[in-house]
């Protein structure tokens, strides 16, 4: 099993940047998928970015690709999410997800953070 928890969030002006951090409990963590999902109020929670094990592959939602990064480090068993030019639409709670596959579909992940809030205002 794998605990999750993510940090970095806060509040940010438009423009600005933000990396989030998501800590994995146990020895195992280089044998998982990461994935970064978000949700925000009202909405459907929505797939941001995925890496494979050990980072020969990622995947980002279309419409953040080239303003967001992930990377993980397996030596320190964290998962990373470096965001820049952040825009009001990017308000949500961010969630990190560890799975057998790196995929964008939030099904395929079995363990999930608690979430940390992202708020940018404009």
């Amino acid at each position: 099993q794998v605990q999750l928890v993510e940090s970095g969030g806060g509040l940010v002006e438009a423009g600005g940047s933000l990396r989030l951090s998501c800590a994995a409990s146990g020895r195992t963590f280089s044998s998982y998928g990461m994935g970064w999902f978000r949700q925000a109020p009202g909405k459907e929670r929505e797939f941001v970015a995925s890496i494979t094990r050990n980072s020969e592959s990622t995947l980002y939602a279309n419409t953040l690709k080239g303003r967001f990064t992930i990377s993980r480090d397996n030596a320190k068993n964290t998962v990373y999410l470096q965001m820049n030019t952040l825009k009001p639409e990017d308000t949500a709670v961010y969630y990190c997800a560890a799975g057998p596959y790196s995929r964008s579909d939030s099904r395929m992940y079995a363990y999930w953070g608690q979430g940390t809030q992202v708020t940018v205002s404009s």
